[in-house]
């Protein structure tokens, strides 16, 4: 029961359906494919196939820098059949497209030169503050900048 639960709970996440989505139409991806397809960080592509990779739903593989995924095949009858009909159930929502023409544009980008992104460094990710809002070490009292 416990694979189980395990299962459906990382089927929970919109993010991971997303990847999933991609992984069901395309062999293999890499990290930076599923980055610019979903439009999301490295730190959170990794971090979410790094759970399915617990749960056994992806298999990955390093290649220098570079770490490829692709769907693992699921021996459990009942995670096969679920897979199969969320499969057919993602196909015919909304983004399902528009997600597989990204991933597509990317990819072809990618054939004609493109290149993966290079992860952010920490100095560059404590650099950015939000627009409007107080830098890393301003202080906010009272709804105004100390």
């Amino acid at each position: 029961m416990r694979d189980t639960a395990r299962f459906f709970k990382v089927l929970a996440d919109e993010a991971r359906l997303q990847m999933l989505w991609l992984l069901f139409n395309q062999r293999e991806l890499c990290v930076c494919d599923i980055m610019e397809a979903l439009d999301i960080t490295q730190s959170k592509a990794s971090r979410h196939l790094l759970t399915m990779r617990h749960a056994g739903l992806v298999i990955d593989r390093k290649d220098g820098l570079w770490s490829y995924y692709q769907l693992r095949d699921v021996e459990d009858p009942l995670a096969r059949r679920h897979l199969e009909l969320l499969r057919e159930t993602l196909a015919k929502r909304p983004e399902a497209a528009p997600l597989l023409r990204a991933l597509r544009t990317w990819l072809g980008d990618r054939g004609n030169g493109a290149a993966c992104p290079p992860a952010p460094t920490a100095a560059a990710s404590r650099k950015r503050a939000p627009k409007g809002g107080a830098g890393p070490t301003q202080k906010v009292r009272n709804g105004r900048r100390a």
